[in-house]
């Protein structure tokens, strides 16, 4: 008596292409949340409030979809989560939540912005633990998220502190303001300095870590005006001689990678192109803070240029994205 035929396997549905997409997406997705959640900042001080919301609108929903993605996959794919766990971008699950944390601060959800920098904390110590014990020498620039994700803590504990007149917690945002410097230094010695010529778009993140650092220290400086008398005048003058380095030298990484990518053009797309509009943001936000901070009002008109010029950046990588996207579900869908 002869088999009955194989019965044959069912074509992929539109359904199920979406979800093989977004199943292969990398942990560095989450650069994509923080370059959005950046520019909503830029926006929002510089007045474009419209604007602003409509990108914080953009961030909140892409990190929620991130935020249950990355619960799935600690539940169900427990050996996955911990593979990428190790990886550098991994800690853009902290600094996205940060970053949006400080933007919803400025809303004045100052209750919602507690629970973000709670969530951010408790992620923190476990994530940078796990990636710093895979370090080794010539990383690419993702190594200088570990700065990036704790001086978002600081950026956004300095909010929260000026929003509710807490010394303490300004104080614990300066421990972390620091910590992210000495892990900037390390992490500089890790990097591979030929990403600067080959990097897929990450090694912006060089910059874009001292970017952040810059403004830490411009919203350090912020929270003191409150009159939570946080520092004395030696404090506050080292303060703000750190915080006009790190936003000189920011502005020196920014000048180099963009000479960089005239020099070696890189135009095809990459995910990593996100951690390149990040960086462009951040300078332009902590240019901004610290023109306000160090009351240098000449560097607003800089801040500003830098802002739009991070706007153009984000539409160019949103629109490759998106093709992208749709040719990654289309050749993956039923013909």
């Amino acid at each position: 008596m002869s088999g009955s035929p194989a019965s044959p396997s069912p074509a992929p549905s539109l359904g199920s292409a979406l979800r093989a997409w977004w199943a292969g997406r990398p942990p560095t997705a989450g650069a994509a949340v923080m370059a959005t959640g950046v520019v909503s900042i830029g926006l929002h001080l510089t007045g474009y409030d419209v604007l602003s919301r409509v990108t914080l609108a953009m961030t909140a929903a892409a990190w929620v979809a991130l935020a249950a993605d990355f619960a799935v996959r600690l539940v169900r794919g427990r050996e996955r989560w911990l593979t990428e766990a190790g990886t550098p971008g991994a800690l853009t699950a902290v600094a996205a939540t940060t970053v949006l944390g400080t933007r919803v601060c400025a809303l004045g959800r100052v209750t919602l912005a507690e629970a973000l920098l709670a969530l951010a904390v408790v992620l923190w110590p476990v994530l940078l633990v796990t990636v710093v014990r895979q370090w080794r020498r010539g990383m690419p620039g993702a190594v200088f998220l570990c700065c990036v994700a704790t001086q978002g803590l600081a950026v956004q504990g300095a909010v929260l502190a000026k929003a509710e007149a807490a010394a303490w917690l300004a104080h614990t945002a300066l421990v972390l303001f620091w910590l992210g410097l000495v892990l900037y230094a390390v992490a500089l010695a890790l990097f591979d300095l030929r990403q600067v010529a080959e990097g897929a778009g990450d090694q912006w993140v060089a910059g874009g870590a001292l970017a952040v650092s810059a403004l830490a220290g411009a919203e350090l400086l912020a929270a003191d005006d409150e009159g939570l008398y946080l520092w004395n005048d030696d404090d506050t003058g080292v303060l703000r001689t750190v915080t006009v380095a790190l936003l000189v030298l920011a502005l020196t990484w920014y000048a180099v990678l963009l000479v960089a990518e005239v020099r070696w053009p890189r135009p095809r797309y990459d995910m990593c192109r996100w951690a390149t509009v990040f960086p462009m943001g951040m300078t332009a936000a902590a240019t901004l803070s610290v023109a306000a901070a160090v009351d240098v009002p000449s560097l607003r008109g800089l801040g500003e240029v830098l802002l739009w010029a991070a706007v153009a950046a984000w539409l160019a990588v949103a629109a490759a994205a998106l093709a992208a996207a749709l040719a990654s579900v289309r050749s993956r869908a039923p013909r």
